[in-house]
């Protein structure tokens, strides 16, 4: 048993968890994998991958139960998270939108809210969390769409865009600014807007790098009316619901990235002991063994990590901001840094798409954007240093 086993092994699961894990882990492989490449070639949204993950009732692990659900822990799900990410990393960030985007309703919803809202997603509906716009993006401050308040209904004019789940969503947690608060930073508030609502539209779907299979839309609200029922908590609470969304949306990106950069090595490390060169595998070259030595050390320190925050989650902990940002710019670091080295491994077959590292390392560079660029978790956490 090698150290990842010995990892995978030591996941802190209840039974139910463990079983659930095991047919993730099957239908990753048996259904979900074979279908990536074509996904990722054609730009297809994935939906044979989402009806195979609503078969297994995915959705419902973080939906709690009377609302629909069959909520089982945060590491449950990370471990999910990964495993789909390993197979099909436009299928893994469709699936876990729907987490990002659902859990301010479960956090701060009222009890109507959660009631009429919640059970949509535990019963397979698609999730999307429109926060960047084109002039804000990790300085959600300079957000410019505006909820201007009629009655008992608010009414949207505005846009976003680099949504992912965008143009399929089924429910938008939709941020924007209360027009009748001056602050930039106190007039951040919440709405959730329904799919179908009049003067929602698609601009356009993006054209990525990576992640193709993975819809990223910019999308628009050109006087998109809700009920007054449909805002989360009181205008201007925004920033509280959105600094909470994100401590728990970037362990979630790194157990993505870590899906990733699992699945470069794991490619990695049969290739070398494969291919030969001057009669000897490569992994017989201590410059191979170098390399593969710091990448395996680094990625089981950094899964570690991702084990010790989610138990810190579960275990009802709550200043964790800090180690969110640690964990999601090291996992996404790492994500790149194996998968480039993976495909120096293959060489120029590497480079082809005949093998798909080629796409991982695509799919890689993404995980270092979302989420907060890597630059400013950097600066969090050097400035969460600054003495007072």
């Amino acid at each position: 048993m090698n150290i990842f086993e010995r990892l995978d092994a030591d996941i802190p699961l209840n039974e139910d968890e463990k079983l659930l894990l095991d047919s993730v882990r099957s239908l990753a492989q048996d259904e979900i994998m074979p279908r990536a490449e074509h996904y990722d070639k054609t730009g297809e949204f994935p939906w044979e991958n989402v009806k195979a993950i609503n078969n297994l009732g995915l959705n419902a692990m973080f939906i709690p139960e009377q609302y629909g659900g069959a909520q089982l822990s945060y590491t449950a799900y990370l471990a999910c998270v990964r495993e789909i990410a390993k197979a099909c990393a436009s299928t893994g960030i469709i699936w876990a939108t729907n987490f990002h985007a659902i859990k301010p309703v479960i956090d701060f919803g009222s009890e109507e809210q959660k009631a009429r809202l919640l059970p949509r997603i535990a019963e397979g509906g698609l999730a999307a969390l429109a926060i960047t716009e084109p002039n804000a993006g990790s300085d959600a401050t300079g957000m410019r769409t505006r909820f201007t308040p009629e009655g008992d209904e608010i009414v949207i004019d505005g846009g976003k865009t680099f949504i992912t789940n965008g143009d399929v969503a089924d429910l938008y947690v939709l941020f924007g600014k209360w027009s009748e608060i001056d602050d930039p930073k106190q007039a951040i508030s919440v709405v959730v807007l329904e799919k179908g609502t009049p003067g929602l539209s698609v601009v356009r779907t993006e054209d990525k790098m990576g992640h193709r299979g993975s819809s990223t839309a910019t999308i628009s609200f050109d006087n998109c009316r809700v009920p007054r029922a449909n805002l989360l908590c009181k205008p201007g609470d925004g920033l509280k619901i959105l600094f909470s969304s994100l401590n728990k949306s970037r362990p979630s990106v790194a157990a993505h990235a870590l899906g990733i950069a699992r699945a470069a090595f794991e490619d990695g490390v049969a290739y070398i002991n494969e291919r030969k060169q001057s009669g000897k595998k490569i992994i017989e070259f201590q410059g191979i063994q170098f390399m593969l030595a710091d990448m395996a050390t680094d990625l089981a320190m950094c899964e570690s990590f991702l084990w010790r925050l989610a138990r810190l989650v579960d275990g009802g902990g709550s200043d964790f901001g800090i180690d969110a940002s640690m964990l999601k710019m090291r996992a996404s670091d790492l994500a790149m840094r194996i998968t480039t080295d993976v495909v120096q491994f293959f060489g120029g077959y590497g480079y082809c798409s005949d093998f798909r590292v080629e796409r991982l390392m695509r799919d890689a560079k993404i995980t270092q954007i979302w989420e907060g660029t890597n630059q400013v978790h950097r600066q969090l956490i050097g400035r969460s240093f600054l003495t007072k």
